[in-house]
């Protein structure tokens, strides 16, 4: 395409179908219907994970944060690949554990719901939780696991604040969010040859 090949080297592809666009839009104004040319195509980005040095930083700064609520936010979606919604959805009954093993039930999008394993050391942070969640206020009236200071349920907005802290205390060069957390989770399970169907659940 002459865009590309004539035109200054730092014309981007996205640049380019911006012009076309311009251009359609000028021949429609002028009844000719839109131009046929051929629009070039944009490589997609896959969704972004944490490399191995970044998941070991991260899971240390997890292990230092001071608050167990905290330290269970970040590692849900990590483990178990939860949407940020499906974290402050969680309610006491989503949540059933023994001595050994334990599942979670997340409602996502829709309505629907899908229970997943729970890790052991995402077992063991919960619990700490279970343990401290009564001495926060209204904790016998409230079901939601994840409460707030006031009693409620902890919003997505500050629940992913608490993600964005514990990532910065691990000195992440990139923002850091719940869906990086997934997508992190969904790329070592392709890694250790895990079904796809695993992973596209978490994706």
């Amino acid at each position: 395409m002459w865009l590309l090949r004539d035109g200054p080297a730092r014309r981007s592809r996205v640049y380019v179908n911006s012009v076309l666009t311009a251009l359609d839009d000028f021949h429609v104004r002028r009844g000719l219907g839109k131009a046929d040319v051929a629009r070039e195509d944009l490589p997609k980005n896959a969704p972004r994970a944490l490399e191995e040095r970044a998941r070991i930083r991260w899971l240390r700064a997890v292990e230092a944060h001071l608050s167990p609520r905290g330290r269970c936010i970040a590692l849900i979606p990590y483990y178990a690949g939860a949407r940020i919604s499906e974290v402050v959805r969680l309610d006491m009954g989503g949540v059933q554990m023994s001595a050994r093993k334990g599942r979670l039930r997340l409602y996502g999008k829709g309505g629907k719901f899908r229970e997943v394993d729970i890790h052991p050391k995402l077992r063991t942070e919960l619990q700490l939780w279970l343990d401290e969640r009564p001495k926060w206020p209204h904790a016998g009236e409230n079901r939601t696991l994840f409460l707030n200071a006031k009693g409620g349920r902890l919003s997505a907005r500050a629940a992913g604040g608490i993600i964005a802290e514990i990532a910065q205390t691990a000195g992440l060069d990139d923002p850091t969010t719940a869906h990086v957390l997934r997508h992190t989770l969904a790329t070592t399970l392709v890694g250790r040859s895990c079904s796809c169907g695993m992973a596209a659940r978490i994706t």
